[in-house]
């Protein structure tokens, strides 16, 4: 297996890109040997979930695409992030507002942290910004 394998997909900021954006990160880390029930691979599925709700509803129209890039590095280390072109930061909503919403980073930290990995935010060039997981690629290497 190469040293690093990366695969990006951008998509329109629409309700629709998410369930794409997850298809897309599925397909991709089943082609890379991740078999689809591993349980890895739920977590992964509602962390891009997440992201890309994310990145479809807090950029108030400000971001007309988002762009998911997956990177897996020496079959060690899975790196999703999901870049929008909104300045904003993700934020922890105030417990009255999260009643019905605002959980998405608090699911995403608990999930990598479950999974051994952790979360990062990184400005973009452009001023937007890339919310990034990192989790232990747990597929063994033939």
């Amino acid at each position: 297996m190469a040293d690093l394998q990366e695969a990006s997909v951008t998509l329109p900021s629409n309700p629709a890109s998410v369930t794409t954006a997850r298809r897309y990160v599925c397909a991709l880390l089943t082609e890379w040997g991740m078999p689809e029930d591993a349980p890895a691979a739920e977590a992964v599925r509602l962390i891009v979930s997440e992201l890309a709700t994310n990145a479809v509803l807090h950029t108030l129209g400000l971001s007309p695409t988002f762009t998911v890039d997956v990177l897996l590095e020496r079959a060690e280390y899975l790196r999703i992030g999901v870049t929008d072109s909104h300045p904003r930061r993700p934020q922890r909503l105030p417990a009255a507002v999260q009643q019905d919403n605002g959980r998405g980073m608090v699911i995403i930290r608990h999930l990598a942290a479950e999974s051994g990995g952790r979360l990062s935010v990184t400005p973009t060039p452009d001023g937007g910004k890339t919310v990034w997981i990192m989790l232990p690629w747990a597929v063994p290497v033939p």
